[in-house]
């Protein structure tokens, strides 16, 4: 049973969500969350909040380690871009966690910093844990349905996104009448959307997949 539950925080509402799931199942939550990254409406939705850097890992782990934190999750996206980004703090820790990578892939990057966690007796849960009530079902999800149109792209952009992501270069593509209008990279989901806006204006189709081997403790 899980009585006390670590929350490292990236962008986006999907913290929150998990944060009112879990407290509702009455586990304490104690989130990090990442300065350049979480919505500071998060600290209304948990127990306590601690806030560091996108590369203060060293932190990361003293935090965990003086909140006696065995177990965690990780929720949201947190953009690895920032790492290149030299008013970014990196500290030693990190230093070295990058430094000893064979690629620096988003998928690489999450990966070892899950490892280094479950080394120091952090079992990293998967983020859909206490959210099962709002997964989608298989189908369609809207009032609209796709016409031939639609459908043509969707399948005509599934191949592609399906190479993208086992390279792990992204996971989404924009078409339009079977025409790539954008492929997702280090930007984004939405930021391949609205590149692809500027080219197609309306009518555009997104196609998003998961990866081969999608680790579905921190990528949903």
């Amino acid at each position: 049973m899980i009585g006390k539950i670590g929350l490292i925080a990236g962008n986006g509402r999907f913290p929150i969500i998990f944060a009112q799931s879990a407290r509702k199942k009455g586990i304490e939550v104690v989130a990090i969350g990442i300065n350049e990254e979480t919505s500071k409406e998060l600290e209304k939705f948990v127990n306590k909040i601690y806030w560091l850097g996108v590369g203060e890992l060293e932190k990361l782990l003293k935090i965990l380690r003086e909140e006696n934190i065995r177990s965690v999750v990780m929720a949201g996206q947190v953009r690895h871009k920032l790492l290149f980004d030299k008013d970014i703090k990196i500290d030693q820790r990190m230093q070295f966690l990058l430094g000893n990578l064979r690629n620096k892939k988003t998928d690489s990057i999450i990966g070892a910093v899950a490892r280094l966690l479950e080394f120091k007796g952090i079992k990293v849960l998967s983020s859909i844990i206490f959210l099962s009530d709002c997964l989608p079902k298989k189908g369609v999800l809207t009032k609209l349905l796709p016409d031939e149109r639609v459908l043509k792209d969707i399948e005509f952009g599934r191949k592609i996104a399906k190479a993208i992501a086992g390279l792990d270069i992204g996971q989404s593509v924009v078409v339009k009448d079977k025409v790539v209008l954008a492929v997702e990279s280090i930007e984004g989901t939405d930021e391949a959307i609205r590149r692809a806006v500027r080219y197609g204006k309306d009518g555009i189709v997104v196609i998003k997949v998961t990866k081969p081997r999608q680790d579905m403790r921190f990528d949903v």
